[in-house]
């Protein structure tokens, strides 16, 4: 069966459906009502095998992918949507109901096959230079001469030091025999003369073979600098076989919209410039975009299958404005920037060292770069004690997340209490709902520990990282259960940003993302954390302090 590559909607939607704007392809929302409706199409059908590709291979590891859809107008009038995925899929550029890669494909066939063929042949060359029989060989050799010698000092030391103390001894005896003093002067100087004998000839034994293993580094170093230099001159070739086009007819290269940076790896590979660079050459008009991973997460556990995400910055973050430039585009939602009560935060402690108050949700704990981001708890407590040396925030809470935070009225206060919190002191438990059913086998209370730190290319999102993350251990204990969700309490030991989302979300975590979490989950009307409880011995009454917030959900 033939599948097309403009897919029309059905029932078609009147104007008042149509979104008024493209929506920011970065903000985190949801996407458009549409859009989500031709993704959803667009997933049953993987589900259905019904491209020319094996969908189950989406599953094994390393297996998930990006894919998206991009919400159209034909020139007829009629609301369609292309289908579109990340890189290569099955191996392949190509795939029928798919959009085409956004680079001239026939002049990437005239020079990248023999190209990619060369740098392969320079890698296999470096890999024998460095890792090859005769490196290998002369390891190997250089290993066992470096155990001999060592052996040969270790006893020659042994033999020395028990010459000097017999020399020690002898002049302890108080003798005044010049000749016998002498003799032992002349005993000391032939054992510096033997030390240095054995390394000149350790040395003469071992320079032949430096002398080789010098000459496959000289060789390795000018590989190295022909095959940075290959791989140099064929990315510009690379590059200059994509032409990004916008909806004002310009066309870019991508050499051009990165310059003076070199455009980083992948960039024009994603669904979004392939979607709207097809929609461009077919005449159709761009209304809408939606993104989602399908398939078995990534190692670093960052997406869930069938969950929607923003286009990412690193590779998109120049391609996109400029390819949307000449239609008109929601502004990136900033969040943070939404209206809360005046009379927010409620104040629930307060004594004349510190202020303990229940943060809402949506409000920052400290402000902001963004001009639009100066609201928060820091501001708002500043202006109710104008006269006091703080506030001092001494831990923070997520945007998203509402709950107890603690504040110090004074900078000794403060220093205290981070104190405490440092030697974990302090004890914190949240309440959340997850989205969905924990597993049973998983039983009623556990610890996670999975090292985290930030996801450079798509911040303030967090990643686990076993070898470069900072270390974050959280405890859980089940509440409830619903139909469709899983009410835990957590008690984190560490507190690193985004921990309890990620160790909620993450595979090797609970495997269930906090319900409305819009960077690990699906959004929602609020994300469903709340810091409910914090306990801690006061730093200067010594008294015991113990509040609790009710969560609000």
């Amino acid at each position: 069966m033939t599948r097309p590559e403009l897919i029309f909607v059905n029932p078609q939607p009147i104007d008042a459906q149509l979104p008024a704007t493209f929506p920011n392809p970065f903000d985190r929302e949801l996407p458009h009502v549409l859009a989500e409706r031709a993704a959803r199409q667009l997933q049953r059908l993987l589900e259905s095998d019904a491209f020319d590709f094996a969908s189950a291979s989406l599953a094994d590891p390393r297996g998930g992918k990006m894919f998206g859809v991009l919400l159209v107008k034909a020139a007829d009038g009629r609301i369609g949507f292309l289908c579109g995925f990340s890189g290569m899929l099955d191996g392949r550029w190509n795939i029928e109901g798919f959009v085409p890669p956004l680079f001239d494909q026939s002049a990437r066939a005239s020079f990248w096959p023999k190209a990619e063929a060369g740098l392969r042949a320079l890698n296999v060359r470096h890999d024998d230079l460095a890792e090859g029989a005769e490196r290998m060989a002369f390891c190997t050799t250089l290993s066992r001469l470096n155990e001999r010698h060592q052996a040969e000092g270790r006893a020659l030391r042994v033999r020395h030091e028990e010459n000097r103390a017999n020399r020690h001894a002898a002049r302890q005896r108080g003798s005044q025999d010049r000749a016998a003093l002498h003799l032992l002067d002349q005993q000391s100087r032939a054992d510096k003369s033997e030390r240095r004998r054995m390394e000149l000839a350790h040395q003469q034994e071992r320079a032949p073979i430096d002398a080789e293993v010098r000459v496959l580094d000289a060789e390795l170093a000018a590989l190295d600098a022909l095959r940075a230099e290959t791989s140099r001159r064929r990315l510009h070739q690379l590059w200059d076989t994509y032409a990004i086009e916008n909806a004002l007819g310009q066309t870019r290269s991508l050499s051009a919209l990165f310059s003076p940076d070199a455009p980083p790896g992948g960039a024009g590979d994603c669904a979004a410039p392939k979607l709207l660079g097809r929609a461009y050459r077919l005449g159709l008009t761009p209304l809408g975009l939606a993104e989602f991973w399908w398939g078995a997460p990534p190692p670093d556990g960052s997406r869930r299958s069938g969950n929607f995400y923003p286009s990412c910055r690193n590779n998109c973050g120049v391609i996109l404005p400029f390819m949307l430039e000449g239609i008109s585009t929601g502004a990136a939602l900033i969040y943070g920037a939404q209206k809360i009560s005046d009379d927010e935060p409620q104040l629930l402690y307060e004594d004349e060292w510190l202020l303990v108050v229940d943060k809402p949700c949506g409000l920052l704990s400290v402000p902001g770069r963004h001009t639009q981001l100066r609201d928060s708890v820091f501001t708002r407590i500043k202006r109710r004690y104008p006269e006091a040396t703080g506030p001092l925030i001494v831990h923070r809470l997520d945007l998203d997340t509402s709950g107890l935070l603690l504040i110090a009225k004074d900078a000794d206060t403060h220093v205290a209490l981070q104190r405490l919190f440092a030697r974990r002191e302090v004890e914190k438990r949240y309440v959340a709902w997850l989205d969905g059913q924990l597993d049973p086998s998983r039983g009623s209370t556990g610890a996670i520990e999975l090292a985290l730190r930030v996801d450079v290319e798509d911040r303030p999102r967090q990643i686990h990282d076993p070898v470069h993350g900072k270390s974050a251990v959280t405890d859980w204990r089940l509440i409830e259960r619903s139909s469709t969700q899983t009410k835990v309490a957590l008690f984190p030991r560490t507190g690193r940003t985004h921990q309890l989302r990620v160790h909620a979300a993450h595979r090797l975590g609970l495997e269930l993302p906090i319900v409305g979490d819009r960077l690990y989950g699906r959004s929602g009307p609020r994300l469903m954390l709340h810091a409910e409880a914090v306990g801690f011995i006061h730093p200067h009454t010594r008294a015991s302090v113990v509040l609790e917030s009710p969560a609000p959900f």
